[in-house]
């Protein structure tokens, strides 16, 4: 039997939380299909199946929070199957199955009824509801399910304890209208359908279909903004939205004062004069990171970029760009290489610290600040000094795309060498960067802002208007001086402001 373990989600994450199975017991699974969502303090991610094979037994159920490396399912392989017994976990009889390994029972809801005929609970979220003492029959009940139209998405993002509330209550994601950022579930939203459902009256505009799936359901609220496509999320990431780019979220911001962010309305109860955020996983972890960051002593750099040709490639370039690739030519790539390329010549600064000392590091993995509904998170683009401008663009705009979709790999996470935070995104022209530790070093690149500037010609000083950016390097001082910090960004600055109509973006 092959075993599957919780991954280790980046240097610093030391656990996980079961968020979504994917598969149920008997699914074939293909190798590296996806098999389950996990949740950590930085980022939801797909894990793939490290087989192929037939799913026997779940171990951990959704919700749960287990260490790395910790057995949370079972995989028996097509060799395995084989070289068992002749009857199989499909053929074997209904009542009493022959299952070799380990197997979790789901445990019905509190207001499930027992039984020996009850099947088992899928994955919350599904489409399989528990049985209820009283009520249809489970066939017609099934049949009134199938045909009821269903205000709610089955696979709605909510927390974990969003989900243990539903599985509680014995209701399914596709029961509820989530109002939360991106038509996710949020414990209002439960608590809302369930006192509809009590008292058959719309309770905060979710009145929806009742328990047992009606064949015409209650009126619903009117659905919440739809999430961007991947398209147009990949396409918003390659305007340059690394960092704080929430301007699409921003109309559909929920005011679930649970989940509210930095930039999220927040609904106070009547009378109340304030009230408490209680902070998400993903928040819980960013103070985590961010203290730990904060005992590291840092140092900072920075300078002006005379961005104006660059300014003027990517203008003469992104019509036909765009057209041929379907993306935005964004000026994040543009930074990555200038980085990428002064890194070769000032190793130091792509390395890890380390209890012994600095670890330099031969590969150039650049981690990429993406900002997301819940917080921070910065997946990493491998080995960028193989890419090319165009490359860098398309692995920014896919990574940052499926950071807000919440779908991830786990490739995406851990071993990065060297960070680059867009925070001009917003408009911002000065920042001083946190490190991601261990790593030693972190770049932002600010607004490019037209600014007067004095411009040395043959004829003498000339006042002239030029496309400025700033930018920011952060640095660990026990890895690396002023100095140094300084001759790195002066060949970052110096390779920024070469770029002409002769760079290739292929």
């Amino acid at each position: 039997m092959a075993k599957v373990t919780m991954p280790q989600l980046g240097e610093s994450v030391a656990e996980g939380t079961i968020g979504k199975w994917l598969k149920k017991p008997g699914d074939h699974v293909a190798k590296y299909e996806p098999l389950l969502e996990v949740i950590t303090d930085k980022v939801n991610a797909e894990v793939p199946s490290p087989v192929e094979g037939t799913l026997t037994a779940i171990l951990v159920e959704e919700g749960a929070t287990v260490p790395n490396n910790a057995e949370i399912a079972v995989i028996e392989t097509a060799e395995e199957a084989a070289a068992g017994s002749g009857v199989t976990a499909t053929q074997a009889a209904p009542t009493a199955p022959a299952v070799s390994g380990p197997v979790v029972v789901s445990v019905p809801a509190a207001n499930a009824a027992p039984s020996s005929a009850a099947p088992s609970h899928g994955p919350a979220g599904s489409d399989e509801r528990p049985e209820h003492a009283e009520g249809p029959a489970p066939a017609e009940r099934a049949a009134a399910i199938e045909t009821a139209p269903l205000p709610g998405d089955p696979d709605a993002r909510m927390t974990p304890a969003v989900r243990r509330l539903l599985r509680e209550h014995g209701v399914t994601a596709a029961m509820i209208l989530g109002t939360g950022g991106g038509g996710r579930i949020t414990r209002d939203d439960i608590s809302n359908y369930v006192e509809t459902q009590r008292t058959g009256t719309s309770v905060g505009g979710q009145a929806v279909g009742s328990a047992t799936a009606p064949a015409t359901p209650a009126p619903a609220a009117p659905a919440p903004a739809a999430p961007a496509s991947a398209a147009q999320a990949e396409a918003a990431a390659a305007n340059g939205a690394t960092n704080g780019s929430r301007a699409g979220a921003a109309s559909a911001a929920p005011t679930d004062r649970r989940a509210a962010g930095p930039s999220q309305a927040i609904s106070f109860p009547a009378g109340a004069d304030e009230v408490l955020l209680p902070m998400t996983q993903m928040r819980k972890g960013i103070a985590a990171q961010m203290t730990r960051a904060l005992a590291v002593p840092h140092a900072y750099v920075q300078m002006e970029v005379d961005a104006s040709n660059l300014v003027r490639l990517r203008e003469s370039l992104k019509r036909d760009y765009q057209a041929s690739t379907g993306i935005s030519l964004s000026f994040v790539p543009f930074v990555v290489k200038a980085a990428v390329e002064a890194l070769r010549r000032h190793g130091s600064f792509n390395a890890n610290w380390t209890d012994a000392g600095l670890l330099a590091k031969r590969r150039f993995n650049i981690g990429v600040a993406v900002a997301v509904d819940d917080g921070l998170i910065v997946p990493v683009i491998r080995d960028a000094d193989q890419l090319s401008i165009h490359g860098l663009n398309q692995a920014i705009a896919n990574v940052a795309g499926r950071a807000r979709l919440n779908k991830l790999r786990l490739d995406d996470f851990g071993g990065g060498t060297f960070t680059i935070d867009n925070t001009g995104w917003l408009g911002s022209n000065l920042t001083m960067p946190i490190i991601n530790v261990p790593e030693v070093g972190i770049l932002t690149m600010e607004a490019i802002t037209k600014r007067p500037v004095v411009v040395e010609t043959a004829q003498g000083d000339v006042l002239a208007i030029r496309s400025v950016m700033n930018i920011v390097l952060g640095l660990d001082h026990r890895a690396n001086d002023g100095a140094g910090g300084a001759a790195l960004l002066r060949d970052i600055k110096a390779w920024l402001e070469a770029v002409g109509p002769d760079t290739a973006l292929y």
